[in-house]
């Protein structure tokens, strides 16, 4: 399949996320931004990460992000970076994430320069953006390329390991970056009640139990864990992850099991089964698996599953931005999936 967006272990599942230049705009709970809010937490901040520690002076201005959900976070205080990694696999045909392009563009501003990242880093273009800070907290940031970073402008990685940060985590530390920690608080709020109403106006969801699988290919099989946050996006609707999730053990640094196809079994109690596949190929190859397409949920169809490549990343991520452009697409997949149930 095609990468997921984070690192899972030494499966290869890798994703880099699309953004752009420059501007300030506020945000306005649903992720608009508008006018530039100013700036409620005092400087020079001090961010320790696993990397080492930002020093950031004053309130930054030109903002860089990489990895996943940075940008977004940014946007939504009201600070449109100047530059983001590129992700052309979830970007529509604006060459964007659409939920980036929508939010910045809403706001009159400017769309940010988008720039290659993960394992290729293109430095150069960041030198040429002159940032006065960069925001990795959600990323795969080696401590080589930190280094380098950091000696272009103070670099906030990630506090643990890398691809491990909460999604609330991370909006707190872009809130304390760029200086404002009680309007970070309220986007945390407004996520969370954003989930509770949804959860709320589809009571049948809480008698739904669901696993989210994914594969790298015919004979394997993983499952992410409860933290993971596409699994917290769809527990945050009112689903409730198949118990049997909870014994897994974690590939290390993962948030998520590799269990192997042989296993495939012990997904029988399973309501609802979220998947996602790279192409129409690598899902008729996969499906055609016998314990694979044995799985009861699988087998009769209660697949939540889509084959918009922007629908795959924003669910993937839990941040102000996509929250609220994923719910109205995802609470339908879902009804459909879930009529597919015997009895």
């Amino acid at each position: 399949m095609n990468p997921t967006l984070r690192s899972v272990g030494g499966i290869g599942l890798t994703m880099a996320l699309a953004l752009g230049l420059a501007g300030c705009g506020a945000g306005d709970g649903d992720g608009d931004a508008g006018e530039t809010p100013s700036a409620d937490g005092a400087f020079p901040v001090e961010i320790e990460s696993a990397l080492g520690t930002a020093q950031i002076p004053e309130q930054p201005e030109r903002v860089l992000t990489l990895g996943q959900g940075s940008a977004e976070t940014s946007i939504a205080l009201g600070v449109v970076p100047v530059g983001i990694e590129s992700y052309e696999w979830g970007s529509d045909d604006t060459g964007y994430l659409p939920w980036i392009h929508e939010a910045v563009t809403e706001s009159g501003e400017q769309l940010p320069e988008q720039f290659a990242g993960a394992t290729d880093i293109d430095f150069e273009a960041i030198i040429e953006l002159a940032p006065d800070v960069i925001l990795a907290p959600w990323s795969g940031v080696t401590q080589e390329q930190y280094d380098i970073l950091s000696d272009i402008a103070p670099t906030v990685a990630y506090p643990d390991l890398p691809w491990s940060t909460d999604w609330d985590q991370q909006i707190e530390i872009i809130g304390e970056a760029l200086g404002r920690p009680e309007e970070a608080a309220e986007l945390i709020t407004e996520i969370e009640g954003r989930f509770e109403r949804t959860a709320e106006e589809h009571p049948e969801f809480a008698d739904l139990t669901f696993s989210y699988i994914y594969t790298d290919g015919p004979g394997t099989l993983g499952v992410f864990l409860p933290d993971e946050q596409r699994v917290a996006m769809v527990r945050g609707l009112g689903l409730r992850v198949d118990p049997v999730v909870e014994t897994f053990p974690e590939t290390e640094g993962t948030d998520s099991a590799l269990i192997g196809l042989e296993n495939a079994d012990q997904l029988a109690d399973s309501d609802l089964i979220f998947t996602f596949y790279s192409d129409p190929e690598t899902r008729a190859e996969i499906e055609a698996q016998e314990l694979y397409a044995a799985i009861p949920a699988i087998e009769q169809g209660a697949v939540v599953t889509s084959d918009d490549n922007s629908f795959v990343t924003a669910s993937s991520l839990i941040n102000p931005l996509t929250v609220p452009w994923v719910i109205d697409r995802y609470v339908p997949l879902i009804e459909e999936a879930a009529a597919e149930l015997d009895g």
